[in-house]
């Protein structure tokens, strides 16, 4: 085991550190279940954005307009409090005669968000990878979230959204591309 590695018992401490008793009925799993959540939330880590986003050649060679997926679940903690935030995310990018497999942008997300994160740093990794791997004309990406560390401490306004967004390659430049994308992001009515 690796004398960093957070243990069962590391959890346990936890728990009597919250006041709790460990070894109650409805804790005895606890620090197991806690463990593996954890495990699981942070398994981005252990992901590379290369191998996920593999291309397609055939079938991209004359497409030459935006490609847009919408309504991509983001979930993630933030490196500030460990508390949740979730949303979701918008992805358009413009072939330059490559294509991805539209689950893959799901899965870029996921690759970034399951690591301790602030929202714009996961804006421009997912931006930044999908450029450097894919190498569109352009990529946008626009992220909603909601943050438990403002809604459930501190300020605690409930239901406020911060929203990120990231545009990358022609969509800087080309102001007709950049509008064209926004207006597809925008979320629906």
């Amino acid at each position: 085991m690796n004398e960093n590695e957070f243990t069962q018992e590391d959890w346990r401490r936890l728990l009597r550190h919250l006041g709790e008793n460990p070894d109650r009925q409805g804790l005895r799993d606890t620090p197991q279940r806690v463990d593996k959540a954890w495990q699981h939330w942070v398994s981005g880590y252990q992901q590379d954005p290369a191998e996920i986003l593999k291309v397609f050649e055939d079938g991209a060679e004359k497409y030459n307009e935006l490609i847009v997926v919408r309504g991509i679940p983001v979930y993630s903690h933030c490196e500030h409090h460990l508390a949740p935030f979730f949303g979701t995310a918008t992805i358009g990018y413009t072939p330059n005669g490559k294509i991805v497999g539209l689950s893959k942008l799901t899965r870029l997300v996921e690759c970034f968000s399951k690591r301790l994160q602030v929202q714009e740093r996961l804006t421009m990794q997912i931006a930044e990878s999908f450029m450097t791997h894919v190498q569109p004309l352009s990529i946008g990406v626009v992220i909603r979230c909601r943050h438990m560390c403002m809604e459930s401490r501190g300020i605690r306004t409930p239901g406020q959204e911060t929203i990120t967004s990231a545009l990358l390659g022609e969509m800087q430049s080309n102001l007709g591309l950049r509008t064209e994308f926004l207006a597809l992001a925008r979320e629906k009515d």
